[in-house]
């Protein structure tokens, strides 16, 4: 049953979206300050930070195959937890953190958490929810998190303003005991692990790794996961140093951001109702590039102008995130085996850590060599990426269903 903005009762799932919530308002807190919170308290560089970022997120990036055969084994809720008390331990050692060697190190211990939580994540959420209905739970939790990080957006502004070492260092301490919270909220969720036939021949990272309609859904989400990584690192800097807009603003392009996720993902996803997945996963990317072009024309405006212009481009970009999302996360789940699928999504996630380990020091390097750079070579992956999503239908059948619809896949002709 849905309500009104279109999202499913929650009925006994309450702990869990609590858990979500939790979870976002911390990492709402600090990400739009990651970049700025570095340059404040170290003396690295914003290209040594980026490194640093890279560096992390290269470590860190097998373990999504670990991690995906341990959810198969122990069950996501179990992974989720480990997730949270490595994360809480990663940020808070942030505080001490003061050296190029050291960000990287904590952000890969933070990065590992991360991993281990959202790679679970897709599991528990199709666990939960029937087919016809993932759209609208993954739309749903999309929303709650982004709420969660609106909220954390209005304290990182407030802490940007402040702009003192205290004013930084309790965003950490903060975000650190959100985790903690988000811990203890999952203990009494059910273990939503999927039982295995003891006489079925044993299946492991072969099977998936040799499903190549699958391994075309993960190329063609690390487009996807480019174009969500703007808002993390590349927006902060870009108005705040490169065009040298007003600090407040920063937090006033996150707070919209999730304000629109958490107000009109549902509505979104009712709206895309009986569309093919795998031309929405296409509109997602010419919907970010409208919104690039926007960030582009702010850079040569009068500062009141260009607030306006960079609030406006973030509303367009924002729509990008709205019609991809849930439509990624349902797709990548129904595309895989229920007795894998801690496996597939943990390939699913690996776009991500990819995300993770080039966008920092590419959006840097690219802000640091001309202010339009960025912008355009984000475009061109975007518009690149819209035509080769629009071809995921004819090989892969979970791509060609349509929105939040138990109909028969459309024929590739269609």
């Amino acid at each position: 049953m849905l309500n009104r903005l279109g999202f499913p009762s929650i009925g006994e799932h309450r702990r869990f979206v609590a858990a979500i919530v939790a979870d976002t308002v911390g990492s709402g807190l600090f990400m739009p300050i990651t970049l700025l919170y570095f340059l404040a308290m170290t003396d690295l560089s914003l290209v040594q930070i980026g490194t640093a970022l890279s560096v992390s997120a290269l470590l860190s990036m097998p373990a999504s195959f670990v991690i995906g055969t341990m959810v198969d084994r122990f069950g996501p809720r179990r992974m989720m937890l480990v997730g949270n008390l490595l994360q809480a331990a990663g940020m808070a050692a942030y505080i001490w953190a003061d050296s190029l060697l050291a960000v990287a190190l904590w952000t890969a211990l933070l990065n590992l958490g991360r991993q281990s939580f959202w790679g679970s994540f897709g599991n528990v959420v199709t666990a939960i929810s029937a087919p016809g209905e993932r759209e609208v739970w993954f739309g749903f939790l999309q929303a709650v998190r982004n709420l969660g990080f609106s909220v954390g957006g209005v304290l990182a502004g407030v802490a940007l303003q402040i702009g003192t070492d205290t004013a930084y260092v309790s965003v950490v301490v903060v975000n650190a005991a959100t985790f903690v919270l988000a811990f203890v909220l999952l203990l009494d969720v059910p273990d939503h692990r999927v039982a295995h036939d003891e006489d079925a021949p044993v299946e492991g990272w072969g099977v998936v790794l040799r499903d190549r309609a699958y391994l075309r859904l993960v190329v063609g989400q690390f487009g996807f996961v480019v174009g969500m990584m703007v808002l993390n690192f590349a927006l902060p800097v870009y108005v705040a140093e490169t065009i040298d807009l007003p600090g407040w603003v920063v937090g006033a392009i996150f707070t919209l951001n999730t304000a629109l996720v958490g107000l009109g993902q549902g509505l979104v996803v009712r709206r895309m109702t009986g569309q093919v997945r795998g031309r929405m996963m296409g509109l997602a990317q010419l919907v970010f590039a409208a919104g690039y072009l926007m960030f582009v024309a702010a850079g040569f405006l009068p500062v009141w102008l260009a607030i306006v212009v960079m609030l406006a481009g973030a509303a367009v970009y924002t729509g990008g995130e709205l019609v991809g999302g849930p439509v990624f996360s349902a797709t990548a789940a129904e595309a895989a085996p229920a007795h894998l699928r801690g496996r597939y999504l943990g390939l699913f996630q690996l776009s991500w850590g990819i995300g993770g380990a080039v966008t920092p020091i590419a959006f840097t390097w690219l802000l640091a060599h001309g202010q339009t750079s960025l912008w355009w070579v984000l475009t061109v992956v975007a518009l690149a990426s819209a035509a080769y999503l629009r071809t995921l239908p004819r090989v892969l059948p979970a791509a060609a269903l349509r929105v939040t619809d138990r109909a028969e896949p459309v024929p590739a002709s269609d």
